[in-house]
């Protein structure tokens, strides 16, 4: 539960009203953050220090540099605590979480570490505001996460991890690598899911990342990487990546998907790299004799973030069913639109009757949806998965 997230996961229209008990604690649970927040870094410091202690092999599973990590689990934590009011999209997500921490050789006592030394620091810095009422709506949204993790990896019968051998690795750009890997055993991901990355650089800072093609024959994956600023695990990935290292792959994640029976069109937008999740899509969906209608919106900041524009249109060439419109903030370029992909999107209608992906930077998923829901874009046309950047 390391990821920069979004939201857990995209709300769907089967989603099921929640029952009042379970409202009212996601209301005391809500409530307790509100007033605990401010204090993140002096909740982040008791929690590890109480989860190591509690817990000593657990240090293993982070950097040696805690001030990378400090924060973001706990956060992730309380997000996803808040969220047991939607078991519909919270379950699978959780799900595949638990799946995931398999890589760490997790066990049920760290849950119960974990979970202790949550409560213990939200208790220590809220004080008498840190009701038995609070503090039960807590353990039982955090027993009901921990359960639905543990059942799932104990149901997964899939290695914990993969090796893989870095085959190739091309700068693009100053900033910007494609890395193809070839794993020992073929890694069963789909088009459009991305997967936790240990690289041998940055040992213990997994991160997030999607393969930017669909399951070949023979196995490799193509990763596209751009180094963000101040991101550790990225740019060392792009600065100092070698043929022959060695990375480890966690179990494959996410929702991402295109239903060829649907009858829908579907509109694609990416931001990026963003764009890998997709273009692994449309790599699946050119092996098919026909497909939906595909409008692709790809967008940056300046022409130099469309990295992959060139190849876009020329597989838009060769496929009718492939539409692809380039979207940039600043700079001129022949046949884009100006704007942010949330303006340039949302400013074409509610897209009735297409299934939306969207794949990005957190803060750009964050203003194309909500743009999308003002436009009339109904909340189960879209699906976009949680991810980190860096």
């Amino acid at each position: 539960m390391t990821a920069e997230s979004v939201s857990p996961v995209p709300r769907t229209s089967t989603h099921r009203e929640a029952p009042p008990a379970v409202t009212a604690m996601v209301a005391l649970i809500r409530d307790a953050w509100a007033k605990a927040e401010p204090y993140l870094p002096e909740i982040s410091q008791f929690f590890y220090g109480m989860l190591f202690t509690l817990a000593p092999t657990t240090r293993e599973f982070f950097p040696i540099n805690m001030e990378v990590q400090r924060g973001r689990l706990v956060r992730a934590l309380v997000h996803i605590v808040q969220m047991v009011d939607r078991p519909d999209d919270l379950v699978p997500f959780l799900r595949q979480l638990g799946r995931d921490h398999r890589k760490f050789g997790v066990i049920p006592q760290h849950y119960e570490a974990v979970g202790t030394a949550l409560l213990g620091a939200m208790k220590r810095q809220l004080g008498p505001e840190w009701t038995p009422e609070v503090e039960r709506a807590w353990a039982e949204a955090f027993t009901i996460i921990a359960r639905s993790m543990q059942e799932a990896a104990a149901a997964d019968e899939n290695p914990a991890y993969w090796n893989a051998t870095v085959a190739e690795h091309r700068r693009l750009s100053w900033d910007l690598a494609l890395v193809r890997l070839e794993p020992e055993h073929r890694v069963p991901y789909t088009a459009g899911q991305y997967m936790s990355v240990e690289v041998p650089q940055r040992p213990r800072l997994w991160r997030y990342l999607s393969p930017a093609n669909a399951p070949r024959d023979d196995g490799s994956i193509e990763f596209h990487i751009r180094a963000v600023d101040g991101g550790w695990v990225s740019r060392a990935i792009v600065s100092h990546t070698q043929a022959e290292d060695v990375w480890r792959l966690g179990p494959p994640l996410g929702r991402l998907h295109v239903d060829r029976g649907s009858g829908n069109d579907i509109v694609m937008v990416g931001g990026g790299t963003g764009m890998a999740p997709l273009r692994s899509i449309l790599d699946e969906l050119q092996g098919w004799g026909q497909n939906p209608n595909v409008t692709l919106f790809f967008g940056g900041a300046t022409r130099d973030d469309l990295y992959d524009l060139d190849e876009l249109r020329a597989l838009a060439s060769v496929n009718p069913w492939l539409t692809v419109v380039p979207v940039v903030e600043r700079g001129d370029l022949p046949g884009c639109e100006h704007g942010t992909l949330a303006e340039v999107v949302a400013g074409q209608g509610g897209w009735p009757g297409h299934d939306i992906l969207v794949s990005g930077s957190p803060s750009m998923i964050r203003a194309t949806v909500s743009r999308m829901l003002v436009a009339g874009t109904a909340l189960d046309q879209i699906t976009y998965d949680p991810f980190t950047i860096d």
